[in-house]
């Protein structure tokens, strides 16, 4: 997907990203589970959207899961600058309207999904057993959203989102969720995952990052020490600043690719918004 470009205040808002299937599953010739949508209009707000679906046993659709996951989000917050209330009341009402509104969206186009478009064959019957049918749906989400007054940042079960400043800082807008072990992760999937999601809404005036990196578990895992995983987000925003957004997106996947091989061997999702001067 090429990066597109937005303009406020004399400043520019770029984003780009790729996915790549990773060395596991194309060895198991499985598709690649993890799903990215972005968008920059003419205007703020602009929109980034990572899920990663769970690609276990019984979500054997959580590809389908995953896209559909990115394109509720975007549904919903592609209108964002025309709704006067949710902007006004953004900080209230990011915690349930924004959660609520995209699973109920996704729930109905997964029903539809097994109920009319393509029902679950007798096996796929047999591997679900007794759980609920969602699960084979089942992704998680990270999602961004920059719009003229605040950044907003939702994040549903594993998969990073890094803040990267200039001056060398970086940080994790959204905390980690200690209940995670080993492969365990909240999910759409899961009852009331609505109230799962972890958000931050952050006014544009507050010091926002350079960069806003976002990714599925299967690129910050590749990483041994989180000290080298906060470094690539440094070296992103370097190779923005020195060498510029073509040459970053024309050998993103490549990287992605070294990097699965070397580390995680999962599918790898990354997506990079530069505030550029």
């Amino acid at each position: 997907m090429v990066g597109v470009t937005c303009s406020v205040n004399e400043q520019r808002w770029l984003t780009l990203g790729a996915s790549i299937r990773g060395p596991q599953h194309v060895r198991g010739d499985l598709p690649n589970q993890d799903a990215l949508k972005y968008t920059c209009p003419n205007d703020l707000p602009l929109f980034f959207a990572i899920a990663d679906g769970h690609g276990s046993k019984r979500s054997m659709r959580s590809d389908w899961g995953s896209r559909c996951a990115v394109e509720c989000a975007s549904e919903i917050l592609s209108g964002l600058k025309n709704n006067e209330l949710f902007l006004s009341e953004i900080k209230n009402q990011a915690t349930t309207k924004f959660p609520k509104t995209l699973l109920k969206q996704w729930r109905h186009a997964v029903h539809e999904h097994y109920d009319n478009v393509q029902p679950f064959t007798l096996a796929e019957r047999e591997i679900l057993g007794d759980a609920n049918p969602l699960l084979a749906y089942g992704t998680t989400l990270l999602t961004v959203v920059v719009t003229e007054t605040f950044i907003g940042y939702w994040q549903l079960g594993d998969g990073d989102i890094l803040a990267v400043w200039r001056d060398g800082r970086v940080d994790r807008p959204l905390s980690k969720d200690a209940r995670f072990i080993a492969n365990e992760t909240t999910s759409l999937c899961s009852p009331d995952a609505w109230k799962e999601f972890r958000v931050l809404i952050q006014p544009l005036i507050d010091d926002p990052p350079d960069l806003i990196l976002l990714c599925t578990d299967g690129y910050s895992n590749s990483f041994v020490e989180e000290d080298d995983f906060f470094q690539a987000g440094r070296d992103f925003l370097a190779l923005l600043e020195n060498e510029g957004m073509a040459f970053v997106q024309h050998n993103l996947e490549n990287w992605l690719a070294q990097t699965a091989q070397a580390g995680s061997g999962d599918d790898t999702t990354l997506g990079l918004i530069w505030r550029e001067f």
